[in-house]
This record gives structure tokens, sequence and C-alpha cells, in this order.
């Protein structure tokens, strides 16, 4: 439990909520409520163990802090409390909640036990990618996986490393629990175009062959989609997105737009993922609204998006 105040409302709630949620409790000494809620939201803190955190603001003490939020949120009582998510408000309640109803409101925003521990694990193995171990990240990411075979995103995360690692086989078994997922989750797809490139691979004509072939007849499309599909299965993304501009800017159609879905993909499979979303809030509570996240920009992958929208326009 955290008391927020002016100086620590930025990083002890915005900034924390991006990591997990944060339940914002504005009470006052002198509420009678307020003393029956906030021993029942500590237990609950404790109950939940780490699921979301419990952050608390003292009208009295931070009278700034409390007037803006009671303003922002049109709440002009205590206690109230406000979920906050992903550096965004997305729920809340007022008054002393019986504990059976603040579970449940907790239940619709907060991971369960699972969830919770397979994002641990997740962070973990990132990291430990990011440290130069893959082998290590995959072991726990597989790990991760045994316990929760339906979470995409650490699926996802496998495919990709298998891929890094040229285990195509493994990578394609991985995938396949998600391949009817991929006409709906751009990602998804984009790692199947990745898998298909690095089987395909194994078979494709040399570098000089390929070269050579397009040399001889620039609308040799077959041939430079062939040599981008090699470049992809080696993760030469961007060389990859140069093969398949050249078949673009001479038919934007070809093969039923195939060039096309290959460099989106290509795109996808660059691109930082997306903040997760924060939760909506549901009927009949507390609306409130936020910030939203925004992606930090790559400049290459802007580059290339340009390149692509010059192409087919």
């Amino acid at each position: 439990m955290t008391d927020i105040t002016i100086q620590n409302f930025e990083q002890e709630l915005i900034a924390e909520s991006m990591r997990q949620p944060v339940l914002l409790d504005i009470w006052a000494p002198w509420c009678g409520p307020c003393r029956t809620l906030g021993p029942l939201l500590e237990k609950l803190e404790v109950a939940y163990a780490g699921r979301f955190k419990l952050a608390k603001l003292d009208s009295d003490d931070q009278p700034e802090i409390a007037g803006q939020l009671s303003q922002a949120f049109g709440v002009r009582s205590i206690p109230f409390c406000v979920l906050f998510v992903q550096g965004q408000p997305v729920d809340g309640f007022v008054g002393a909640q019986p504990e059976a109803q603040i579970r449940e409101f907790l239940d619709r925003h907060v991971p369960s036990a699972q969830e919770a521990q397979a994002e641990e694990e997740h962070e973990e193995a990132q990291a430990l990618a990011a440290q130069g171990d893959p082998g290590a990240a995959l072991e726990r990411l597989l790990a991760t996986i045994a316990n929760d075979p339906d979470n995409d995103t650490v699926r996802c995360d496998v495919v990709k490393l298998l891929l890094q690692r040229g285990q195509v086989a493994l990578a394609r078994q991985a995938w396949e629990p998600m391949a009817a997922k991929a006409q709906f989750d751009a990602r998804i797809a984009a790692l199947g175009h990745w898998l298909d490139a690095s089987e395909k691979a194994a078979t494709a004509r040399g570098a000089d062959a390929l070269a050579a072939a397009i040399a001889a007849n620039k609308r040799d499309f077959e041939a430079r989609f062939e040599l981008a599909q090699t470049h992809l299965a080696a993760g030469r993304f961007t060389q990859a997105m140069d093969e398949l501009l050249e078949i673009l800017m001479r038919d934007k159609a070809w093969n039923g737009e195939l060039a096309r879905k290959a460099y989106v993909a290509i795109l996808e499979l660059m691109a930082k993922p997306a903040p997760k979303p924060a939760a909506e809030a549901k009927k009949g509570t507390l609306e409130v609204t936020g910030k939203a996240d925004t992606v930090p920009a790559d400049p290459v992958v802007d580059q290339y998006r340009r390149k692509l929208s010059m192409a087919l326009f």
C-alpha cells in the first residue's frame, strides 16, 4: 500500500499502473465508511498477492489532487475508488462496498493468478532474451506455454525465438494451435508468413541464380519473390521488403497481392507491440477517461510504411 502525494502521484500511480493495476482509495480520517473500507482493501491487496496494488489518497492532506479527481470523475463523496490500468483510469466505485462486491469489481480488471504468473514468466523470458540468452528465454517461455497453452502472446514469442534459432519444424508445431486465428490477428498471420518463408528457403535457388534470373527479366516476379523469401527466412527484413517493393511497383495485384501481404507481414514483425488495452468500464460504474498510450515510433518501420504507401497509391 502506498500513500499518494502530489510529489509521487506520477510515479506511484500513473507509472506504476503501467506495470500492474493500481486501485486508488480516496478517503479522509473523519469519514466513517472510509475507516470501514480501508482495512478491507488492505486485506484484499494481500489476498490478491501482487495482482493489484493499493494506493491511498488522504483528501484532507492532498486537497488539490482530491479536488481535481472529484471534478474529473463527477464524484462529490468519499470514499471513492478508481482503478488505473496502463496509465489510465478504467473503472471505479463509490462508498464502502461489501467484500464480495469489491472482489467482483477487481476480477473484472485484475489478471487471474494463472495470468499473473504467466505474465511474470513472460517478462523474465523477455529479460533473458534482451541479455543475450535466447536459450534460457525459450526454456522459460515453453514452461509458461505448458501451464497456459492458450496464451497466444507467449506462444508468438516462442515461435519467433524458434525461427530466430533456425528451429523451423518446432516453430511450425508451436504456431499450428494459433493457425485458425491468423485471419483475425496480424501478429499470428505475420509469423505464418515468416514460417512459410523459412520452410521454402531450404529448397530455394541460390542468391546468384536468383540474381541472374532477375537481371535477365525484371518482371520475373517468381524469382524476385523467392529472393525476398530467403531474406525473410534469414531475418533480413528490410532486404526482403526492398525486393517486394520491386514487385509492387510493377504489379500491385501479382499472385493475389501476395507481395503486398508479405510486405505488411514484415512490417508487423518489425513493429513494437502495442500497449495492452485497458479494460472498459462496465455499465453502471464510475465512468472515467484517461490519456491513451502510444507506441514509440520506429524510423525504419515508418520509412518502409511510406514506401509501401507510395508504391500502392
